[in-house]
């Protein structure tokens, strides 16, 4: 079983923000393989699909960003699903707006939601899929900026980023992170 998290926080306010692109790419895993979210337990809403054998389950914490670990954490307890099994995926500002870039661990890098993701599981080595946001132009407050809606021409180089981070995440399914990495990381 294959657990993947797309970070966001909940509620019509933060639909379509920069910081919940994770949750925009489980919206579209979950249409790309059928699946709906309608379990709303461990902290989060999920849904549970089937990719060839494997059964994913595609999770959307509801504890607001900056606690995203406590949902996850949960859901791994629950289902008894080991680290490896496990991608996360997220907005960046430190990537140009529409790149994504796949890790198998590291730090925060100043990410609330990862910061919450690696004390709850107590440790860095877990999947990533980094979207990119960019950093914002002019003096607008970081804050303000991934809390802030696309522009339209922002919206169609994002909605290109979620459909391929939803095409790293099913890859990374039955295949090797690695080769994954490989192939998505240029």
């Amino acid at each position: 079983m294959k657990l993947i998290v797309g970070l966001g926080n909940p509620g019509p306010k933060y639909a379509g923000t920069r910081h919940n692109a994770g949750f925009d790419v489980i919206d579209e895993l979950a249409e790309q393989l059928g699946a709906e979210l309608t379990e709303t337990r461990h902290k989060g809403i999920y849904g549970i699909a089937r990719k060839g054998t494997e059964k994913v389950i595609l999770l959307k914490p509801l504890t607001y960003m900056n606690l995203s670990g406590e949902s996850i954490s949960e859901v791994m307890r629950y289902y008894d699903i080991d680290k490896e099994d496990v991608i996360v995926v997220y907005d960046d500002l430190d990537l140009p707006q529409g790149k994504i870039r796949l890790r198998q661990k590291g730090s925060a890098g100043g990410h609330n939601g990862i910061k919450s993701t690696i004390a709850h599981l107590g440790t860095d080595q877990f999947k990533r899929v980094r979207v990119g946001i960019g950093r914002p132009d002019g003096p607008i407050k970081v804050v303000d900026y991934v809390l802030g809606k696309f522009s339209e021409d922002e919206r169609i180089k994002m909605d290109e980023a979620v459909k391929k981070s939803a095409a790293a995440c099913l890859s990374a399914v039955d295949n090797a992170f690695i080769d994954v990495m490989n192939e998505f990381n240029q």
